[in-house]
């Protein structure tokens, strides 16, 4: 899997410069993504793009579709492996309804399905698996889409850069003591409780998954704000649970403050807890960095367990009895 990650530039690149057919849709005024797992977190990153924009955006991680579906939304399905249950049934709903729809898989029910009833897809390889495979979706999903979404081809470029830049510290070309995300895989023992800014949520939920994916261990993910309204009191009680604390280079200025009461309020209780910063740059650039180093800080993490991060075969306990 390390291998992947260590290619996760150069996949990124080539996934952009491919040559997909680009889709244009006009009237779009809400844009629904579906997907499960490592293929939802593609929809968990264009949300974050969309966040700022007049376009309402859903996430579907299940079953049943919104019921404001209409005319002038957009229905995203994105599968990688092709045959996920929960978001074939989404294509299925969505194929019965006045909406536009397009769908991303490697092939599988999907893509017949698609062929079936004359939707329109495009096929993208899977490369390892579905988490491992993010980098060649999210950036073909962007090339294919780029005159929906307001994200210009300098930014795009630049969160590429920024991958490149990133590996130079990460990969495992650097096993020492300056490779930030082996050192915080070793800080991680018990479990790790993310705190997160509001924008930067996709990134803390793709912590927790890789983490329990790929690590085995439980992790959890927790609004910087709404935490101190419930979540904090917990820590009146002695836990093994370790906070981090995700912060955007640009958070508003509120969340800055409610940051360093927390960092104070662990410090006077001795709680131990590590910090992480977002890169500086465009929306995309800061989520796909965080990406980058979380999912490597999970492998590392896997790898000081010796635990094989490559197998799920809790899910696949479920998947075969459905």
């Amino acid at each position: 899997m390390y291998k992947i990650y260590d290619d996760w530039p150069n996949l990124a690149k080539k996934a952009y410069d491919s040559d997909l057919e680009s889709a244009t849709f006009e009237n779009i005024d809400h844009i629904v993504f579906a997907g499960m797992g490592g293929s939802g977190a593609i929809g968990d990153l264009f949300a974050s793009i969309l966040s700022k924009t007049n376009i309402h955006v859903t996430l579907v991680k299940g079953y049943l579709l919104p019921k404001t579906v209409d005319k002038n939304t957009l229905v995203i399905t994105t599968s990688v492996s092709g045959n996920t249950a929960e978001t074939l049934t989404v294509l299925e709903s969505a194929q019965k309804l006045d909406c536009h729809i397009i769908a991303f898989c490697s092939g599988g029910k999907m893509k017949q399905f698609c062929i079936d009833n004359e939707i329109n897809f495009r096929i993208i390889n899977l490369v390892h698996s579905p988490r491992a495979s993010f980098a060649i979706y999210g950036y073909s999903i962007l090339n294919v889409l780029h005159d929906i979404l307001p994200i210009n081809e300098t930014d795009i470029l630049s969160s590429i850069d920024s991958l490149f830049e990133m590996h130079k510290q990460i990969s495992s070309n650097n096993l020492t003591d300056s490779n930030t995300a082996i050192n915080l895989a070793n800080w991680i023992t018990e479990i790790p409780l993310i705190y997160y800014p509001h924008g930067l949520q996709s990134a803390a939920i793709r912590l927790k998954s890789v983490l329990q994916e790929n690590s085995k261990i439980h992790a959890i993910a927790e609004d910087i704000i709404e935490s101190c309204h419930n979540g904090i009191v917990a820590w009146e009680t002695p836990s093994i649970v370790q906070p981090i604390l995700l912060r955007g280079v640009d958070d508003s200025i509120k969340t800055k403050e409610r940051f360093l009461i927390i960092e104070q309020f662990f410090t006077e209780k001795n709680i131990d807890f590590k910090i992480v910063n977002s890169v500086e740059g465009n929306i995309l650039t800061k989520i796909i960095s965080l990406f980058y180093f979380f999912d490597y800080v999970s492998i590392y993490r896997a790898i000081l367990s010796n635990t094989d991060p490559t197998h799920v075969k809790p899910i696949d306990y479920i998947k075969q009895r459905l």
